[in-house]
């Protein structure tokens, strides 16, 4: 019963420890400037998830000091003084009120004066393309998998004394233990195209499967990849990939910053995994070539 129908003398084993480091290489340029890995990445650590900027909103010198509120802000248009009610703060919104209704920074509106980092965002944000070059940027993802049961583990690069990764790239054929990837190859293969993806951003996952029969040698257990959009492109409320920092300086005495709203590809590497079916006690005892 044990052997035959519960198959007790086959054990699997499912989600492997698992590391994974990554590394970009490339450059590339806005309008202004020519960027680099330190500065088109975030986080710069190399996890298994990253992001690499591809469009950017900037809104230079800001200043603490007041202005008038966007009028994206809720509530944010007005009449008079008495529309603005000093001290209020909506989260949604850019700052404080000061109780004055004042000219907005273009056309005949006016909104709420707040104090906060002025110009606000929305009035003066000027956007800049950095994805001429990022199809051609190269993606390292090294992997390592252990099967603690088992005491099994690998990992996706093959020994690399003659410096193989220096000079390879992915091929599923001939190239499958040089995990280096195009940035382009990548969103290919998810099925998107770069150009739309690279305007409003988007999460891309990395999937490797490691799928072993431990009866086989070790060279019959390989990792497969697979590439696919993880945010739901087709609902606008939730696609698209973007977020916000600053960089700080002092010009004339006075604390400055410039405001980036930064769209990028998302890159998420995950790893699934199984071992089995092998024998009782693991890879040491060794089946019986006549038994079938």
């Amino acid at each position: 019963y044990v052997f035959i129908i519960q198959k007790g003398y086959q054990e699997s084993e499912t989600g492997p420890e698992s590391s994974v480091i990554t590394k970009v290489k490339g450059v590339t340029r806005s309008r202004d400037k020519i960027w680099d890995v330190a500065e088109y990445i975030k986080p710069p650590e190399g996890g298994s998830v990253f992001s690499i900027i591809t469009r950017i909103e900037v809104t230079r010198s800001q200043t603490l000091s007041t202005c008038p509120e966007s009028m994206k802000a809720r509530n944010a248009t007005c009449h008079s003084d008495s529309d603005c009610a000093a001290g209020k703060m909506d989260m949604l919104g850019n700052g404080e009120r000061t109780g004055r209704c004042i000219p907005y920074y273009y056309g005949n509106g006016t909104t709420c004066e707040i104090m906060a980092w002025c110009p606000v965002e929305d009035a003066a944000a000027v956007s800049e393309y950095l994805g001429k070059m990022t199809p051609q940027f190269t993606i390292l993802i090294k992997n390592n998998i252990h099967f603690p049961r088992f005491r099994f583990s690998k990992g996706n690069v093959r020994d690399e004394q003659d410096g193989y990764l220096r000079k390879c790239s992915f091929n599923e054929t001939t190239d499958l233990y040089c995990p280096i990837f195009k940035l382009g190859f990548i969103v290919k293969q998810a099925g998107e195209n770069f150009t739309e993806l690279a305007e409003k951003g988007g999460v891309l996952g990395v999937i490797i499967n490691w799928n072993c029969n431990l009866d086989l040698p070790d060279s019959e257990c390989n990792p497969r990849y697979s590439f696919r959009r993880l945010d739901p492109k087709r609902i606008q409320a939730s696609s698209g990939y973007n977020y916000r920092f600053a960089k700080y300086y002092q010009c004339n005495g006075t604390s400055t910053r410039t405001l980036i709203k930064a769209y990028g590809i998302r890159i998420d590497v995950i790893v699934h995994g199984q071992v089995g079916p092998t024998l009782a006690r693991g890879r040491e005892v060794q089946p019986d070539p006549h038994h079938h």
